[in-house]
């Protein structure tokens, strides 16, 4: 499977970086599903994870730590989900691989029960 890379990259711009790394930098979501939502994305516009380098694969999450103590401190969620998306039946919408981190609140949905099962409603209750 392959995806294009459309160039630019919307993420190519420093605008609204929070942190930075060697490889990847982090910023807040545009479209925050949860407030505090943040995106992990290399500097190099790799189409998704596996087009990218063990560095680059290494390398990606390391800024979470950070990033999950920044937002704390203003946020104060009480879980995370940590994800990435490969593929546009999988809901990709920009081919730069970025890694999701999604702060989590009790009761930002009515039933957690089925983690990632969720997106496929028939299965998010097992």
């Amino acid at each position: 499977m392959s995806i294009s890379v459309a160039l630019p990259s919307p993420f190519y711009s420093s605008d609204g970086n929070v942190l930075r790394n060697d490889l990847p930098n982090v910023r807040f979501d545009r479209h925050p599903v949860t407030p505090g939502h943040c995106l992990i994305i290399l500097f190099r516009s790799a189409a998704d994870f596996f087009s990218t380098t063990e560095e680059e694969r290494q390398a990606m999450p390391a800024p979470a730590d950070s990033a999950m103590q920044m937002p704390s401190r203003d946020f104060a969620p009480h879980a995370f989900n940590l994800g990435i998306k490969f593929g546009e039946v999988a809901d990709q919408t920009v081919a730069h691989v970025h890694l999701h981190l999604i702060h989590r609140y009790p009761g930002d949905i009515e039933n957690p029960l089925g983690g990632v099962r969720g997106w496929i409603p028939a299965w998010q209750i097992y």
